[in-house]
């Protein structure tokens, strides 16, 4: 008798390291029907582990949970790598799931956003990579601002050379296109996915941005992105010195993130709370 492989809507990518309460929280916010769901959680060698009877309680009843324990703590690179090559790994082997979508600790999805995702890449075949936009906020502070972007690929693939249009929690891809590029840059530190959407889209991979905020960023002023800014903004620079394609407008995005390294972030902040608004 053949087992049947299950197959499953998308799998959601989580990297943990040394935050269950963020952990756990993210993944109580996911919405979806659990018997077409699968969560990995990539647990970056944390000192004391998630079990997977706390996740499975916070998740969706059936949802199925896969825990890949680093013995060590690689980086949240690194991290990201093992998750993908696990997925490209089993998937059409010991699952089928047609979509991956990612997460990090402690941002939270809206209740509708797997399915807005999941509902628009079924009715557009040629849209590969799809993002949403979302709300950074302090949970401590309640400071927060709308992070809006284009929508339509050719106007997201120009202004992708002065900000990353895909914030990486509210990214959901075709599991097909890894085969063309399945793993996360390392040698852009801190910008790893601004690596990775650029190398995607020089691969002519279709992209689209859902016009709605179904995520909310946490902004922790200890997390990675804030203490590694300037690093962030310089593996930026290499990013789209390395794929711009024009010279205009790399040009331009580069003397803006030239510009970006002398402003200290708490104006950044203000500005763009200020020219985002609240709404």
């Amino acid at each position: 008798m053949t087992d049947v492989v299950p197959v499953f809507d998308f799998i959601v990518l989580i990297p943990c390291y040394n935050d269950k309460a963020g952990l756990l929280k993210s993944l109580g916010s996911v919405k979806y029907e659990g018997s077409k769901l699968m969560v990995l959680v990539v647990d970056d060698g944390s000192e004391t582990p998630t079990a997977t009877d706390e996740i499975s309680a916070v998740l969706p009843p059936g949802t199925t949970i896969k825990v890949l324990r680093l013995s060590t703590n690689v980086g949240i690179t690194q991290a990201l790598n093992r998750g993908l090559n696990r997925i490209m790994e089993m998937n059409g082997v010991d699952f089928v799931s047609r979509y991956v979508a990612r997460l990090d600790c402690g941002d939270l999805c809206a209740p509708q956003r797997f399915y807005r995702q999941v509902a628009f890449l079924e009715e557009n075949n040629n849209i590969d990579l799809l993002g949403s936009w979302c709300v950074f906020e302090n949970f401590e502070t309640g400071d927060k601002f709308v992070y809006r972007t284009p929508t339509e690929d050719r106007k997201i693939k120009r202004a992708m050379y002065f900000r990353n249009i895909f914030i990486h929690p509210t990214v959901m891809w075709r599991t097909e296109i890894m085969k063309r590029r399945n793993v996360y840059p390392e040698n852009f530190p801190h910008a790893e996915d601004y690596g990775l959407f650029y190398q995607w889209m020089d691969a002519d991979v279709r992209t689209a941005v859902l016009p709605e905020k179904l995520v909310t960023c946490r902004i922790n002023v200890k997390g990675l992105s804030l203490a590694n800014r300037n690093g962030q903004l310089e593996s930026r620079l290499k990013v789209i010195r390395t794929y711009g394609r024009n010279k205009l407008l790399m040009s331009l995005g580069v003397l803006k993130l030239w510009m970006l390294m002398a402003v200290p972030y708490s104006l950044v902040f203000r500005m763009k709370k200020l020219l985002a608004g609240n709404n």
